[in-house]
């Protein structure tokens, strides 16, 4: 018998046993190697505070319940293939699914992971994505002034991507001094907020803050723009659009990864990119803690209670 982790209702999660369907012609079987558990938007979800206004938006690919709960959440899956088209057979694939110890899918809902990528750092494919994605809404120029603010795994994932374009000046900002050590590992310069460069041409904000936001708009130059990445959940928030804003002509720009930021490019090329650019080991710094899916229960109401600092939560299945 199967298992998956529910949220029963918030703050409380708990194991239950799933009985798989029999794969389709066009299906596969995934035996599941590990999952991520994605810190900001998943403790959202653990702990109730997704608005009823967007619950269609946070609904994950394979979600079944509904929030506030029973709901089985999740995105961040890698496993192998065990039945399925001979393509595919004995695969690592990445999926969007939930914690489950195996799941029956579409052949076309897995994407298969490069040789050159461990399983243990695919499971980052969906946060690199969401990264890819803003990175293409924010189109950096050569030669831009450039924050990042938040170093969680969305924004060390966005500012690892920008450090990449030619002649860019980049700092990834935190309140918490020991991210500098995350920053480093990621070839990035640090800064607390009090002391980061101004004048930037563009300000990627990731912290999820009040004061965030309100320092990525007083580090901007004239014509400068904060590319929104935070997810606020329940909470309202207060954005000081006084002051220089309009006289600078400021500008502020969501960005969600709903939606592929490029028509060019579609769904299935924006997930070939991120895991394509996870060849690089320096992104293994962002999986900074690690438990078994029995422990997971146990384990997320720490980690949404901040007594676990892991940017990137990796949970580990037993081979069957």
């Amino acid at each position: 018998m199967e298992q998956a982790f529910w949220v029963q209702r918030p703050g409380e999660g708990a194991l239950r046993p799933v009985t798989l369907p029999d794969p389709g012609p066009d299906d596969v079987l995934v035996r599941t190697l590990c999952s991520g558990v994605s810190r900001g938007t998943e403790t959202l979800v653990f702990t109730g505070r997704v608005p009823a206004s967007q619950y269609g938006v946070m609904r994950a690919p394979f979600q079944e319940g509904e929030f506030p709960g029973p709901v089985k959440y999740g995105y961040l899956n890698v496993g192998v293939v065990e039945q399925g088209p001979a393509a595919l057979l004995g695969r690592t694939v990445f999926c969007l699914y939930p914690h489950q110890t195996a799941y029956v899918v579409p052949a076309s809902a897995v994407t298969p992971v490069p040789d050159g990528v461990p399983p243990g750092r695919a499971i980052l494919a969906g946060t690199v994505e969401t990264a890819v994605n803003a990175v293409w809404d924010a189109r950096p120029r050569l030669g831009d002034r450039i924050a990042v603010i938040g170093a969680g795994m969305v924004g060390c994932s966005v500012a690892k991507l920008l450090r990449g374009f030619p002649a860019t000046r980049v700092q990834l900002i935190d309140v918490d001094p020991a991210k500098a050590e995350t920053a480093e590992a990621l070839g990035v310069e640090f800064s607390a907020p009090e002391n980061a460069l101004g004048d930037c041409d563009l300000v990627v904000h990731a912290s999820a803050s009040e004061a965030g936001l309100a320092r990525a708009l007083e580090l901007l130059a004239p014509e400068g723009e904060v590319v929104e990445l935070s997810w606020y959940g329940d909470r309202k928030v207060s954005v000081p659009l006084g002051e220089n804003f309009h006289s600078r002509r400021l500008a502020i720009r969501g960005s969600q990864v709903g939606t592929v930021a490029r028509p060019d490019r579609t769904y299935a090329q924006r997930l070939g990119v991120a895991l394509d650019l996870l060849a690089d080991p320096a992104f293994e710094t962002l999986v900074s803690g690690e438990c078994t899916f029995e422990d997971l229960p146990s384990v997320l109401p720490r980690l949404a209670g901040n007594e676990l600092s892991a940017l990137c939560l990796r949970v580990m299945y037993q081979p069957q």
